[in-house]
């Protein structure tokens, strides 16, 4: 998904990661790849492309191109009240744009509030930008704080265009994002999000990852998709127990088929093959929802991720202060080198 990841501040579109590989440590296998191998999701209710017709929608002249470009934003001194376009908002076509949107920006507010309160000294650095197309974002980050190395919590809303066949790319098998689309043409969209990841100094304090997004195209397809997920570098069964354990609460009050469903989506995803082992121990992720009325979708989403602090907070509060040794900190760096390595070969967001 192309919501930001915190990856680069200075692109104003994420912010950075870590790539420090270390030596390895003897409890490489506690992040293996589960025994159970599970089948692939086909999506949720979209039309397979064998149901598409052979006309459709043609791109709008005025549509966004298909490369927006690291340099087409503009960097603004003060946020506006909404990125969504005019007529987006709740009376235009579009209503959820600006729902999705009001969620994320409320959701950044707390949880970098949150954030702040938990390490005691480090405080969050705003950048906002536009472009012109439409959107832009705002993104949050903290460096050098006493608990957290670095910690980023970004909102996009983008205005964009993608080629079929890339769009695909970056999705479930047996969902077509193109549906009302002439065949072969590029694919008008919008997308909202709000992405985190951070990373706390103690070895002993668990990296935390989520993300929150919705998408529309022009074609009339909606989805929402995200997930939170916890990487520790060393594995305690309290912690795991009280993380999962949050989202088990969330997910069955929505719907008593969430958790599994999403458990075994995150512990298919977050593999990195080529080693054969998990990026971390899992959470919940989910993509192509819209089989039901989208204001429970929303309804969904907004209590998962209002739910981060909940769930993340006690973790790193219960270690930040734990002793360690430098082999600790290797291990640590190691892990955080295997978390750039899926990023970079496996993430859909770097597909996309």
């Amino acid at each position: 998904h192309i919501i930001s990841r915190t990856r680069d501040r200075n692109m104003k579109i994420t912010s950075a990661l870590f790539a420090l590989l270390a030596t390895a440590a003897s409890s490489a296998d506690a992040f293996s790849v589960p025994s159970k191998q599970f089948g692939i999701r086909g999506g949720s209710a979209l039309a397979s492309t064998t149901d598409a017709e052979t006309d459709g929608k043609k791109a709008p002249t005025d549509a966004p191109p298909v490369n927006i470009g690291w340099d087409s934003h503009k960097a603004v001194e003060s946020v506006p009240d909404s990125l969504v376009k005019e007529g987006d908002g709740p009376e235009g076509n579009f209503p959820m744009r600006s729902k999705f949107e009001k969620m994320c920006r409320e959701a950044q507010k707390s949880i970098t509030a949150a954030i702040e309160d938990l390490d005691g000294e480090g405080t969050f650095q705003e950048d906002a930008w536009v472009r012109p197309t439409g959107g832009g974002g705002m993104s949050r980050v903290l460096t050098g704080g006493k608990v957290f190395e670095k910690a980023g919590v970004n909102l996009s809303v983008v205005y964009g265009s993608m080629p079929q066949e890339a769009l695909q790319a970056a999705t479930e098998r047996g969902v077509d994002r193109a549906k009302g689309m002439a065949p072969g043409e590029r694919v008008p969209f919008f997308a909202c999000g709000l992405s985190s990841v951070m990373h706390p100094k103690n070895p002993f304090a668990p990296t935390m990852h989520f993300n929150y997004r919705y998408f529309e195209t022009d074609g009339g397809v909606w989805w929402f998709g995200g997930g939170t997920d916890i990487t520790p570098a060393y594995i305690n069964e309290d912690d795991m127990k009280h993380f999962h354990g949050t989202y088990k609460e969330i997910c069955d009050k929505h719907d008593p088929g969430y958790y599994t469903e999403f458990k075994e989506w995150a512990d298919r995803y977050f593999v990195i093959q080529h080693r054969n082992e998990t990026r971390g121990f899992g959470g919940i992720f989910f993509d192509d929802q819209n089989n039901k009325d989208p204001e429970e979708h929303l309804a969904f989403s907004k209590e998962c991720v209002n739910s981060v602090i909940k769930a993340y907070g006690p973790l790193v509060k219960n270690h930040k202060n734990d002793p360690y040794t430098e082999k600790n900190k290797e291990w640590q760096l190691m892990r955080r080198g295997r978390y750039v390595e899926f990023n970079l070969v496996y993430d859909r967001g770097t597909v996309f």
